[in-house]
Order: C-alpha cells, then sequence, then structure tokens
C-alpha cells in the first residue's frame, strides 16, 4: 500500500489521509492515541506500507513525520506480532 504524504500542510489533514487510507473506524479521534490504539488493535494493517513524497511532508511538518516515524517504530517494539512493513521515499 502506498499512502502519498506530498501534500499535507497540516496534522489534522494527515489524520484525515490516514485514517482514510488504513480504513479506521469512524469513531477515530484524529490525534495520536487514537492512531496509536487503530493500528495496535482496532484495524489489520496492510503487510507494507510505503510513505511517499516523505521528504516533503518532513520538510512542512517536521514534528508529525518524527510522531508518524516514532508510533512506527515503537509497533515494531511493543507488538512484533504485528507483521507490517514500512518504507518512507
Amino acid at each position: 500500500m502506498q499512502i502519498d504524504l506530498s501534500t499535507i500542510k497540516t496534522e489534522e489533514k494527515l489524520h484525515v489521509l490516514l485514517s482514510s487510507a488504513l480504513s479506521f473506524p469512524d469513531f477515530y479521534g484524529h490525534n495520536w492515541d487514537a492512531f496509536w490504539d487503530s493500528i495496535t488493535g482496532l484495524i489489520e494493517l496492510p503487510a507494507n506500507i510505503e510513505f511517499t513524497g516523505s521528504q516533503k511532508f518532513r520538510l512542512a511538518l517536521l514534528s508529525s513525520y518524527q510522531q508518524l516515524q516514532m508510533c512506527f517504530t515503537d509497533l515494531k517494539i511493543e507488538y512484533p506480532n504485528i507483521n507490517c512493513s514500512v518504507v518512507w521515499s
């Protein structure tokens, strides 16, 4: 699965994109705690996610970029049974 981050300029738009792309439940709260809850048990993540446009996104929203990366890094550590490979391009 590819998720294009190149046009994201606000954290709210990021959460809307992630919610849609990853099929989060309708009650998704559009914040990092809700994102974590979703990827660690509310949905089944795809085996592979490629975040395209990540450099543009990093320049536009550094803290959101770092938070998103940290969530997937922590996911691998805390939930090794969830098999989801993430690539940043």
